[in-house]
């Protein structure tokens, strides 16, 4: 078993694209081996801003020989008529190798048994890897001096090595050996790679962490125990990990302080600024947002003034534009932003985002109807939830919108649960993120989001691949993400009806609106439930009620009973392609068919699906007993239909929980 080394050295690679390229190379590594048949133990690829690692472990030093039958021409062609072979005959022999007492015929066909002899691995990596790199793919390739090949940055050095031994390759214009390179700002500028098992070691040796996990974990631990030295928490999301790892190689925490007049701005502003804009990690402290903050350095030393001032002023410039836009929006209350959203324009076609406010304050409103809940602060919200969109401090930060507007609702002496909604009708704001705990929050978010996806889908612009026009997937899974956290019994199928009337354009897509939300309910649904459950039990429309959907997946999941499925199905396949019509009785022939339509009819639709389940349950002998008895296809029509019409009935019954022939 062998371990094999690739490195290549870069200038800084964007860090979007790095973790695309650890992907794309595990896959390509991967599809390499197998093709190949290359047994192998495990993949693992390492990256950081300036350089891709590939250890592959565990690798067979030789292919296996293969055995293959290789097809050749007619009998007739490769053979003449005393038996000897023809000019084709012997080219396809020579071709592949053989004898020609090695050939044979069957079906008329010439056949040669060829062995093709297993590789060495060294010779198959040199073959491979610099076309699986080559492959990577990303946003702004280019081409660098006078090279045509293209890549994200220029690669500076290349480390190839299986065990001790190199292997070269050439990748553009550089050639491998075993000499690697280490952080900018190590004394030791190039270390040589023994062997691959070593080379995380030694890259550690000169201020290089190659992991990237174990890179993510110690930048939290770093943060954690900078903040803990002051008693504060440093604030950090995913996002932010991820781009600090990729820009740095050795990260070392750095403590710096702005002044504290900027926390006189909204705490979204200031949290926006360092974590999105700057990569900063911003420090609470009892709960409260304080005037330090952390940056992971990408720097090897002890004198750390420098990069403290330079990010001081930064963040000094950035934070004085918010601070001057706050108190140029705030010189007027909210309301007054809301007659701007007509010269803002909501999609083509579909008017302006005033246009929308319009739609959302009608259909907040009728949802606040059947929910039987007041409707003042709903339709307030629903009239301010948009308005922020043309103040200059969501122009300058247009992530912070909702939470902008929401601050300037409180300073504009709103309703606290108008100000609440106003930022929670964009939540939840990714699969993971929380959902609206504020009625107002749920209702105006459960309309904007609904009214959305109809405009998208009205437009003619509904998600194919990887298109998602205005997030429309993501907001279909928030209006069921809200209903089933808040409990809310609401019909989304009426509220897809009436969104769609309200637009400027109309176009009959109900259906498919009505689908795609359907599909990402499964979709949601399916990390807990199996998929053919939430399939069969979307046979009556699940949109009316989400939560009586779930109740009656939760029952079906348990479902011991195969005789009742046997049954189900067996009455699915019967009458498929037969439509009902009502059952009389003088048709009957057998005892058994007046038994199973009693039966049918002592059947109790209720919303305790454990008890109708029961019910079903419980006539799985008198089904049977019919499916024993009778033909169902008799010669007599009038019989014939009337078992089908008896059957549609049974269907019919089985419907109202699940389509079990799905199941």
């Amino acid at each position: 078993m062998s371990t094999y080394l690739l490195e290549v050295g870069t200038e800084e690679l964007p860090y979007k694209f790095i973790p695309q390229a650890i992907g794309q190379l595990n896959q390509g590594f991967s599809k390499f081996l197998e093709d190949n048949k290359v047994k192998y133990q495990d993949i693992k690829v390492y990256a950081t801003p300036r350089r891709l690692a590939v250890l592959v472990y565990g690798l067979d030093n030789n292919t296996s020989d293969e055995e293959k039958i290789v097809k050749g021409p007619i009998a007739s062609i490769a053979y003449d008529e005393n038996g000897n072979l023809t000019k084709a005959g012997e080219g396809f022999a020579k071709k592949n190798g053989v004898e020609a007492s090695d050939l044979y015929i069957e079906d008329n066909y010439v056949y040669a048994k060829i062995v093709v002899k297993g590789k060495d691995i060294k010779e198959l990596l040199c073959e491979n890897v610099p076309s699986i790199f080559m492959k990577l793919q990303g946003a702004h390739f280019m081409r660098w001096g006078y090279n045509d090949e293209k890549f994200s940055r220029p690669i500076k050095w290349i480390v190839s090595i299986l065990d001790s031994e190199e292997v070269k390759i050439k990748i553009i214009d550089k050639e491998s050996g075993r000499v690697s390179r280490g952080h900018r700002f190590s004394p030791i500028k190039e270390i040589e790679i023994d062997k691959p098992e070593n080379y995380i070691d030694l890259m550690r040796k000169v201020y290089v962490i190659v992991n990237q996990d174990e890179r993510k974990d110690l930048i939290i631990k770093l943060a954690k125990d900078e903040a803990q030295k002051i008693g504060a928490v440093p604030y950090y999301t995913d996002d932010l990990l991820e781009e600090v790892t990729f820009i740095t190689e050795y990260p070392i925490p750095a403590l710096c302080e702005f002044d504290e007049k900027f926390l006189s701005i909204p705490e979204e502003v200031t949290v926006t600024v360092m974590a999105v804009h700057q990569r900063y990690f911003a420090l609470h402290k009892d709960g409260k947002l304080i005037n330090k903050f952390i940056t992971m350095t990408n720097y090897i030393g002890d004198e750390f003034k420098n990069i403290q001032d330079g990010n001081v002023r930064v963040i000094k410039a950035r934070l004085d534009d918010a601070v001057f836009f706050f108190g140029e929006d705030t010189k007027k209350p909210l309301i007054d932003y809301v007659e701007a959203l007509k010269g803002v324009t909501f999609q083509k076609g579909m008017g302006s985002m005033y246009d929308k406010t319009q739609r959302l304050i009608s259909l907040s409103k009728s949802i606040a109807s059947d929910l039987g809940v007041s409707s003042e602060n709903i339709e307030r919200t629903a009239l301010l939830c948009k308005a922020d969109l043309t103040t200059n401090l969501v122009f300058e930060f247009t992530e912070l919108q909702g939470f902008i507007g929401a601050d300037y609702a409180r300073v504009s002496g709103e309703d606290e649960d108008v100000v609440n909604g106003i930022k929670e009708h964009y939540f939840p704001l990714n699969a993971e993120s929380e959902t609206a705990k504020g009625i107002e929050g749920q209702i105006v978010g459960i309309a904007d989001k609904i009214d959305t996806v109809c405009a998208v889908f009205a437009a003619g612009k509904k998600p194919t691949g990887s298109s998602d026009p205005l997030g429309v997937r993501r907001a279909a899974l928030g209006v069921m993400k809200t209903i089933l956290d808040a409990n809310l019994k609401i019909d989304i199928d009426k509220y897809i009806a009436m969104a769609l009337k309200a637009l400027p354009v109309q176009r009959d897509c109900a259906d498919e609106v009505r689908e795609f939300f359907i599909q990402r309910m499964i979709i949601l649904l399916s990390e807990k439930y199996n998929k053919n459950i939430l399939e069969a039990c979307a046979v009556r429309n699940p949109l009316t009620d989400l939560a009586d959907y779930v109740s009656r997946v939760e029952i079906v999941k348990d479902l011991k009973s195969e005789l009742l499925l046997e049954n189900a199905n067996r009455v699915v396949r019967i009458i498929k392609d037969f439509d009902g019509v009502e059952v009389v009785e003088k048709y009957f022939v057998e005892p058994c068919e007046k038994d199973l339509f009693m039966a049918i009819q002592n059947i109790k639709k209720t919303s305790d699906y454990k008890e109708y389940l029961r019910q079903l349950e419980n006539i799985n002998p008198v089904v049977t007993k019919f499916f024993d008895d009778v033909l169902v296809m008799d010669k007599d029509e009038n019989v014939k239909n009337n078992r089908i019409s008896l059957l549609n009935l049974l269907k019919e019954k089985y419907e109202y929980i699940a389509d079990f022939g799905k199941i």
